[in-house]
Parts: structure tokens; C-alpha cells; sequence
């Protein structure tokens, strides 16, 4: 995934030279086109989410799905964080994806290859209940293609008891790290092992809840989801 994202020749994008959304260290890694910003977001599902309320700095980290050019979040309407953030709060939202290690002969080279976005923004609270419902179906897309109509959907009663926000990302910026050790020349003939240990996210065998009904197969978004991914069935 990232050297697909390193390769792509995106339309020019100005550098926002000055924005809070600038990348300012290794400026080279920076892609600020929005569609190497929605491919990073669309390859995750955990955001952290930071914002201040009444003096005191929080990050949570929190499922999302991406809608267009924002975020769906959720949570609990006995949140009090939850509210806070759909009062249109600033926000700021960050996902990273760890794609290797990256080992060089210095501790001081010693890296990763990452892909990352920081976006920044407000959230407003989704009120109709429509929206809201179509929201938490999102959540569950994203969470594996084809769950959605798999499930049931949210009854009033679920819909009442969540809040759920809309992220609008109004700056964004993504940076990547791809490729091998960058050692100090005067490294390379020490004795040492160097190299790119790859990272990448698996799913083992899945476990079947233990009252589930007898003889219920595994449904074809589970399936899918262990094909692509080269897991146990």
C-alpha cells in the first residue's frame, strides 16, 4: 500500500506553506491530494481524535468510516466527550498505518515505513434518525465489505442511545515512508544486519460466538474478507 501511494502522479496540490496541515520535517514524504489522503484513511478503522475541552487536551482513539470528504464517528450519548466533540469543537484526527520495520546499523537510523493523515476539522451530532441508521451501517462496511446486509440493523431504541458525528475534514495532509535503510556511509561496513522487516495486519480462524445457531455457515463477507487476506478458514 504505500509504495502504491508513493507512485501515484496526483495533480498538483499548492503546499500550504504556513497551514497547520503543512508537513514541515522530510517535506519529500508529504502528499497533500485528497486522494492519497482517503486511500490511507480507507485503509484503517481506528482514528485518534484530539481536541481540548475546558483546559484539558484528550485523545480517543475511535472507529470510523469515511463519507466523501468526512468521518463518521460514534459513541455513546452518555458520553460527555461525545457531546462535547458535536458541539463543533476544533478537531484534530490522525491514523497511521505500520507497514515495517525498518532496521539499519546505527540506532540513530533505525525507522519504519508508515503511512499516515492528519486531518483537521469540526464534528457536528447526525440528528435524523435515517442518517444516523445509515452512519452505523457504514461503521460495519467498513469494518468488512458486505457485513452490512448480513446484520440487523439499529432499532430506535440502539439509535437513541448513540451519538453519531460527522467529521468534516477541512485541511489534511498524509505523509509516507517507503523504502530501505538510509544508513550514514560511514555505517555500511560494519558487521551488522540490515534490512525491512515487513509488517502487514492478518486474521486468524474465526471463532463462532457460543450460542450461535447450529449449522450457521460462515457468511460470504467473512469468506471474503479471509480470501483477500490469505487467512485460515
Amino acid at each position: 500500500m504505500s509504495e502504491s501511494v508513493e507512485q501515484q502522479q496526483p495533480e498538483a496540490v499548492e503546499h500550504p506553506r504556513g497551514a497547520r496541515h503543512e508537513v514541515r520535517r522530510t517535506r519529500a514524504r508529504a502528499r497533500y491530494d485528497r486522494a492519497a489522503v482517503h486511500t490511507i484513511l480507507d485503509a484503517g478503522m481506528i482514528a485518534h481524535v484530539g481536541f481540548c475541552t475546558d483546559g484539558q487536551p484528550f485523545v480517543i482513539p475511535m472507529l470510523y468510516a469515511r463519507d466523501g470528504d468526512a468521518l463518521v464517528l460514534h459513541g455513546s450519548v452518555a458520553s460527555r466527550l461525545m457531546g462535547r466533540l458535536g458541539e463543533g469543537v476544533p478537531v484534530c484526527v490522525s491514523v497511521t498505518h505500520v507497514d515495517g520495520l525498518v532496521l539499519a546499523r546505527s540506532h540513530f537510523d533505525h525507522s519504519v515505513n508508515y503511512r499516515s493523515v492528519v486531518a483537521f476539522g469540526r464534528a457536528t451530532l447526525v440528528e435524523d434518525p435515517a442518517s444516523k441508521a445509515d452512519a452505523l451501517s457504514r461503521f460495519v462496511e467498513a469494518l468488512i465489505p458486505g457485513r452490512a446486509a448480513e446484520s440487523r440493523p439499529a432499532d430506535r431504541t440502539e439509535l437513541a442511545a448513540t451519538h453519531v458525528l460527522r467529521f468534516e475534514i477541512e485541511d489534511a495532509s498524509a505523509k509516507v515512508r517507503s523504502g530501505g535503510v538510509k544508513d550514514n556511509p560511514a555505517d555500511l561496513a560494519l558487521p551488522h544486519w540490515a534490512g525491512v522487516v515487513p509488517r502487514s495486519a492478518a486474521y486468524g480462524a474465526p471463532e463462532p460466538d457460543e450460542l450461535l445457531v447450529a449449522g450457521t455457515p460462515l457468511p460470504a463477507s467473512v469468506l471474503g474478507l479471509l480470501e483477500r487476506n490469505g487467512s485460515p478458514r
